[in-house]
């Protein structure tokens, strides 16, 4: 297969299959970031939030059932190879999440917008990409690492499943204990139990999770070229997916690029499917203009939580980065400040 296909384009059929089933979930499925957050704070409503745990802990079993059968090495991902910097990821993660509130989506959920038709979200892909690219190798690379320094080869794998390895739990306990408790909250509610399509899809995003693991990890052990080992995550990948474009004929593709084409592909499907699709644009200037600083916001605090709402907020916790739970909870209280700003323009309480 690698023959035929050579690596650069298997890795990038594997994103993409992967990319479309993450589309598909977006449009059928319901499965946002930012509405998850706005249904806990807003609508009094965690069933999303529950199909979100039930995507980590799906990725975190799949991932370490994979792991302890030869399939992956999660030293080799970069959410453990890097020395975490908890600076980072907190200001990278608050950044993350109130630009998040302001454009009114994250990466990956303006990438599903997209695939549906909306075109204020291409502006939003667009800006995210290009931020990202700004500061991770454009002109504030340098300011960057300057203060926030990038330290790869840790002399010790950064997640819990490695820490509890030190005292002689296997790593296959740690995920089944970890990702099967999760799941078991997630479930735990009446009103979960009846929201199948919930349940059933929380579970394929975490599957979707595990296959890129999975996939580019096969590939990098049985193939002569070196393939980085990833999975999905959306925020320097559109920068990628915007540079391949523009530099095709000297270039090779990449997970990052199916990945970001097969969430746009998936979301039309699933857009057409459901019969939403329908070309949006934005009439108002303000509007447009807010969702550009919340874009610009997102790229630069992805870079610098090393990963977006689903590369800590899922992916990461899949591998049980140290990051990943701090992350998490920066993007959310990001995000809460920017939907009070929003919503109340932090208008005191009467």
């Amino acid at each position: 297969m690698l023959e035929l296909l050579g690596e650069a384009n298997a890795v990038a059929l594997i994103g993409l299959f992967g990319g479309i089933v993450l589309g598909l979930a977006a449009r059928i499925g319901r499965f946002c970031t930012l509405g998850v957050i706005e249904d806990v704070l807003y609508g009094s409503d965690d069933r999303r939030l529950r199909m979100w745990l039930i995507a980590i802990g799906v990725a975190i079993i799949g991932t370490h059932i994979a792991m302890s059968l030869g399939m992956f090495d999660a030293s080799e991902a970069a959410y453990l190879d890097r020395a975490w910097n908890p600076a980072g990821t907190i200001i990278g993660g608050l950044m993350f999440g109130y630009g998040m509130a302001l454009s009114g989506n994250c990466g990956y959920g303006a990438l599903a917008r997209l695939g549906g038709g909306d075109l204020r979200s291409f502006v939003i892909v667009l800006v995210m990409g290009l931020a990202a690219y700004f500061v991770m190798s454009g002109p504030l690379a340098h300011l960057r690492v300057m203060l926030f320094p990038v330290e790869t080869g840790a002399s010790s794998a950064q997640g819990f499943t490695q820490l509890f390895e030190g005292f002689g739990i296997a790593p296959l306990v740690t995920g089944l204990a970890v990702g099967s408790a999760l799941l078991t909250w997630a479930i735990s509610s009446a009103d979960m139990r009846r929201a199948p399509g919930h349940l059933f899809w929380g579970g394929v995003v975490g599957i979707a999770i595990v296959s890129g693991w999975v996939g580019t990890y096969w590939v990098a052990v049985t193939g002569f070229e070196a393939e980085p080992i990833e999975t999905h995550t959306f925020a320097a990948p559109i920068g990628d997916t915007i540079f391949y474009s523009m530099t095709a004929s000297g270039n090779a593709l990449s997970f990052s690029v199916g990945s970001v084409l097969g969430v746009v592909i998936g979301a039309a499907l699933g857009s057409y499917s459901k019969g939403h699709f329908r070309w949006e644009a934005c009439e108002d200037p303000r509007e447009l203009r807010r969702q550009i600083m919340g874009a610009a916001l997102m790229g630069p605090g992805a870079i610098l939580a090393v990963g977006c709402s689903v590369g800590q907020g899922i992916s990461a916790f899949s591998v049980l980065a140290f990051s990943a739970p701090l992350a998490f909870l920066a993007i959310f209280i990001g995000a809460a400040v920017g939907l009070r700003q929003l919503i109340t323009g932090f208008a005191p309480a009467e």
